[in-house]
């Protein structure tokens, strides 16, 4: 073989690895407004899954998401940076998924529902079901209320996202601010 026949074919391996490693370190873009000044969402692809991790100082705003591409990812967790998580709600223009998780020690801490139906709340069977967890600072389960440096994480039903909707809107309430 000619050497510029072997120096073409590394240039061309080395572009597609190159291209692979690029593409699998970007995250999705997206186009994200949030009701304050002061809020902050952050992107980034972890794991598998696309995560918004969501600063809020006054406990009580909102965030609308865009993807900039056609589809959504396949795996959207929230992580809400809150110490309480009084009231949260996700629409997508079409389904409006609601809960709420008390700061008492009571057996039904997390209340999910959808549509505005609060008295038939949601169990794990439906599609529209969202994990909510609480995380500590060190990054392990907790479970007393108020959080200390920690957050909420949620992630959002695939069912949410069938009809690829164009936007969606998150709306959270801390019950300690």
């Amino acid at each position: 073989m000619s050497k510029l026949f072997i120096v073409a074919f590394i240039v061309v391996v080395l572009a597609i690895v190159c291209g692979v490693v690029a593409a699998d370190n970007d995250s999705p873009p997206f186009k994200i407004s949030t009701k304050r000044d002061n809020d902050k969402v952050e992107v980034k692809v972890e794991k598998g899954q696309t995560l918004f991790k969501v600063q809020s100082p006054s406990g009580i705003s909102q965030a609308v998401i865009e993807p900039v591409n056609e589809k959504w990812p396949d795996v959207i967790v929230l992580r809400l940076h809150l110490k309480g998580l009084e009231s949260f709600q996700v629409s997508n223009g079409t389904v409006t998924i609601e809960a709420s998780v008390s700061s008492h020690d009571d057996r039904q801490r997390v209340r999910i529902w959808k549509d505005g139906k609060e008295d038939a709340p949601l169990d794990i069977k439906s599609p529209f079901w969202m994990e909510i967890s609480m995380i500590g600072d060190d990054g392990k389960h907790v479970k007393t209320i108020p959080l200390k440096k920690g957050y909420f994480q949620i992630q959002l039903p695939k069912a949410f996202f069938e009809d690829n909707p164009k936007s969606i809107t998150i709306n959270w309430i801390d019950f300690y601010r």
